[in-house]
């Protein structure tokens, strides 16, 4: 149970939201606001999930990883798993943890190879490659001074990048969206029961698409992350003993590169232009002084969050500000609060891009959970907002065929459908 509530802002309390209603997922400020205030670890009502909010807290559970353990595997399964959804999975690779299910010391083996991959002489060398390309999409929609942003922009720049990187050829990228989406709606575990047996479709075709090409690249390796993940050869968690990834491990690997490498990036760079259009002030400072943009960049990680909190077990009983927290209980640590705590960035719900400490936030996760993909992700925004800067101006949300909402979703936090006008710079 949760310490006694206090009055908080207008009187309310943690009881008078719903943390899974769409109304608190669109606009989840005041309750972030009320729970750092009166209760800083919150069971939701009705669950075994702790929320945690406060920065501090975050930050010293993200050290402890023997009592709040990242193996969420079988959670993802839910309490009573579908037979149809059951019998879809079980016609290709089981999951194995890896990354981000994984604890130490078998995550180590995983991080190592995968810092491998996303070196950043890699990612560096990566600037004009990511200009060209956000250039030719600015080009297709430039002379009519209005776009869908969202499928002309933010999704198909990290798509084209993250396929282009794998190895995939861009006239096959057109199922990676319908894949990344299934993955990520899986470890929101909000999906109805129909999308649940569309999730496990597309998940199972991306296993079967990308074990194809996993073997292609051990016949024939390119310069590629595939080719280097396919003939690299790891320390065997279990044994010390060196050898290939397995196409479970391979299978792991790429799904989470897949969905790290494009959904939180079309997120933030969507969030982060609405938040812009909305404070055309700081637009105009950004445009006039784009040496701001790095800084800029930080600041609408730490507003957008894509990746607005995630899981951890408790493996052992613990406590958190005074709170009980059962042995085999939930943790959805809400990066997203964390990011808005008054006690770390003032007037937390401003965006303010030259803030002297944006890039305080944990947008990324932190420890040895930090995203690999963060550098390829800032490089990403950087270069999009620039180019988006330079060549268009009076940009404005084109309110009739938008839709500000976001996605139900409380792991991913994304925008669904964003149209601008503008006028060329």
């Amino acid at each position: 149970m949760t310490k006694p509530a206090v009055n908080g802002p207008a009187g309310k309390c943690p009881a008078d939201f719903d943390f899974f209603s769409q109304q608190t997922l669109n606009c989840p400020y005041e309750f972030y606001k009320v729970l750092q205030e009166q209760a800083p670890v919150y069971l939701l009502p009705g669950t075994n999930i702790f929320m945690v909010t406060r920065y501090s807290d975050i930050k010293k559970i993200l050290k402890n990883t023997q009592t709040f353990s990242n193996n969420f595997t079988e959670q993802l399964k839910g309490p009573e798993p579908d037979p149809e959804v059951t019998a879809i999975y079980a016609s290709a690779w089981q999951p194995v943890d890896t990354l981000i299910t994984a604890d130490p010391p078998r995550h180590r083996t995983y991080r190592t190879l995968v810092n491998k991959v996303f070196n950043a002489s890699r990612v560096n060398a990566m600037e004009d490659y990511m200009r060209t390309i956000v250039h030719e999409l600015i080009d297709n929609f430039i002379e009519r001074g209005e776009c869908d942003f969202i499928r002309e922009f933010t999704t198909p720049l990290p798509v084209y990048v993250i396929a282009d990187q794998l190895g995939v050829p861009r006239s096959e990228v057109k199922d990676f969206k319908n894949w990344s989406d299934s993955f990520a709606r899986r470890l929101s575990q909000m999906a109805t029961p129909e999308e649940q047996v569309e999730d496990a479709e597309n998940i199972v075709a991306f296993q079967f698409y990308f074990a194809e090409m996993c073997d292609r690249r051990r016949k024939d390796p390119r310069d590629d992350m595939i080719t280097d993940l396919v003939n690299t050869e790891i320390e065997c968690p279990d044994t010390g003993e060196m050898r290939a990834l397995n196409m479970e491990e391979l299978q792991s690997l790429l799904q989470q590169l897949m969905v790290a490498g494009n959904e939180t990036t079309t997120s933030a760079i969507t969030g982060g232009m609405v938040s812009l259009i909305q404070n055309p002030q700081q637009m105009r400072d950004l445009q006039e002084h784009p040496e701001l943009i790095p800084n800029a960049v930080e600041e609408i990680l730490r507003m957008e969050t894509p990746s607005s909190g995630l899981w951890r077990v408790v493996k052992k009983d613990a406590e958190i500000e005074g709170v009980h927290i059962p042995q085999g209980s939930l943790l959805m640590l809400r990066y997203h609060a964390a990011n808005r705590d008054r006690d770390l960035f003032q007037q937390p719900n401003d965006l303010d891009i030259a803030r002297e400490n944006a890039n305080d936030h944990i947008a990324f996760g932190q420890g040895i959970h930090f995203c690999p993909g963060a550098m390829l992700a800032r490089k990403e925004m950087n270069v999009a907002f620039c180019a988006l800067l330079s060549r268009l101006t009076n940009m404005q949300v084109d309110e009739e065929k938008s839709d500000l909402s976001y996605w139900p979703n409380i792991v991913l936090r994304g925008i669904k459908e964003l149209h601008l006008t503008f006028n060329k710079r």
